[in-house]
């Protein structure tokens, strides 16, 4: 069973677009959380840098199937 390019495509597409929503939601609640609960710095920024992560491997996928999409039209 042969998976169409542009369906393999829009799969990669709605892939990153629920890591960066959930890394959005996930790093506001955790900030929120560790105001409300005086959760210590070095916390935080474990948190801000996962978050940080989250965002550039979505970068990352983006470009990729930006990329795949400019050598498919070419």
């Amino acid at each position: 069973m042969s998976i169409d390019p542009k369906q393999d495509t829009a799969r990669q597409g709605r892939v990153a677009a629920v890591v960066i929503a959930a890394t959005g939601v996930l790093w506001i609640g955790s900030t929120f959380a560790g105001s409300q609960l005086g959760w210590s710095h070095r916390t935080l920024a474990l948190f801000d840098l996962a978050a940080l992560a989250g965002f550039a491997w979505a970068l990352i996928a983006i470009y990729r199937i930006w990329r795949a999409r400019q050598n498919d039209e070419g």
